[in-house]
């Protein structure tokens, strides 16, 4: 390559975003023009359609966080309120529901997705994705409030830096998260964003579909490998080691990697997954719904990925977690000196694996199924994480509908 025209990466994603600002500007501006010649022309009616101000959006990057707001949703038809629903997800299990109220659209891929969302007219926009006016998606003029959700039971400082820093406010499920985003706008000199507790829908969701199962018929003791992404995580650091364990111990074993991985880690997945192969002992799942591997499994073992919690808090279930070796650099975490509630929380909901116990592990596993102790543990963090329990999708409703009116009542700027 002529170093000439080299382009480092960081440089690359920079001229990127700046490309796509002036894009998206150009765009609306012209689409303004048109707005005004076409208002002009039918002799000063409003128009309705897609281009017109949408009181309601949600919007989610994967099909994936469908578990999120599917229960939203539900709520929003169930009072008759019209909402419009984006996805990047060609195959979001949204796009198949039979709604009335709630209108369901695919907006492309990746940045075609983003091109989309920084035009959007709403008077409201909710969603579960982080970065918001710091990467490719940016603020939209003719979007008055935008709203974060939580995805997981967890720190509200575990996004990459400045996740949360441009919304005007974030629905949380603890008390623990409202100090950690105030800490991080006072360090940051940021207007206080509004921060409201209303649970989590999804764990809701979880716990209901629980009391609803079979039993899990008899089964050898099977243990769940399901980590997070990146050098920090298991898969990353002790690679196939810790299934070669867990396989000679006898036990059955799920391996169920973070879907990021297979995106920004496909090397080290490609390798682990022709190096252990599937068979009757050893399962690799990829389903988008974790329920059955949750329920069907009798341990986890995990890093700091925020399915701990779903399976200590939901299932009610002991876990094994890895040394805390986490690298907050690119974290919001790393603002704060206090150690995140992830990691204050972990010893007292599970028991801690390190490389020099991989050939004890059979022995740390029995000794968490039958550790009493560690129930205790798993209901003062269930107290302090999962507020408002069974209440999650009604309190966001409530919350986003107050919210419009005031909008609405407000004088216009």
């Amino acid at each position: 390559m002529n170093p000439l025209f080299y382009i480092d990466p960081g440089t690359g994603s920079m001229l990127f975003t700046l490309l796509i600002g002036l894009i998206s500007a150009g765009v609306y501006g012209l689409r303004n023009l048109a707005v005004k010649l076409r208002f002009i022309a039918s002799g000063g009616r409003a128009e309705k359609g897609d281009n017109a101000q949408k009181p309601y959006i949600i919007f989610a990057e994967s099909k994936r966080y469908w578990n999120v707001f599917e229960a939203i949703c539900d709520e929003f038809e169930a009072r008759g309120i019209d909402i419009d629903y984006l996805t990047a997800s060609p195959d979001d299990p949204a796009l198949e529901k039979p709604y009335e109220h709630v209108k369901c659209k695919f907006i492309g891929e990746g940045n075609k997705a983003f091109a989309h969302l920084n035009m959007l007219k709403a008077d409201m926009v909710l969603a579960t994705t982080p970065g918001l006016d710091v990467y490719q998606w940016k603020r939209s003029r003719d979007v008055k409030y935008y709203v974060h959700i939580l995805h997981a039971i967890s720190d509200a400082t575990m996004y990459r830096m400045f996740g949360l820093d441009y919304y005007d406010a974030v629905l949380l499920t603890g008390e623990f998260q409202v100090e950690q985003i105030r800490k991080l706008e006072s360090l940051r000199n940021l207007p206080e964003k509004e921060l409201e507790i209303v649970g989590l829908t999804y764990v809701d969701y979880l716990k209901a579909r629980l009391q609803a199962s079979e039993p899990v018929p008899a089964h050898e003791t099977t243990v769940l490998i399901a980590p997070s992404w990146g050098k920090s995580a298991i898969l990353s650091l002790y690679g196939g080691k810790i299934i070669d364990a867990l396989l000679e111990a006898g036990y059955h074993v799920i391996v169920r990697p973070h879907p990021q991985s297979f995106e920004s880690e496909k090397e080290l997945m490609d390798k682990l997954m022709a190096d252990y192969p599937e068979s009757e002992q050893l399962e690799w799942n990829r389903d988008n719904d974790n329920f059955d591997v949750l329920h069907r499994s009798d341990i986890m073992i995990s890093d700091f990925s925020g399915v701990i919690f779903d399976f200590a808090l939901v299932f009610d279930k002991p876990l094994i977690y890895t040394e805390p070796a986490f690298d907050n650099a690119p974290y919001d975490a790393c603002w704060l000196e206090e150690e995140p509630w992830t990691f204050t929380t972990l010893p007292k909901i599970g028991k801690q694996l390190s490389m020099d116990k991989l050939d004890g592990i059979s022995e740390l596993i029995e000794s968490c199924l039958k550790d009493d102790s560690l129930q205790a543990g798993r209901d003062a963090a269930r107290n302090e994480c999962w507020q408002h329990q069974g209440e999650a999708a009604t309190r966001i409703v409530d919350y986003l509908v107050a919210k419009h009116e005031q909008l609405e009542a407000a004088p216009e700027e």
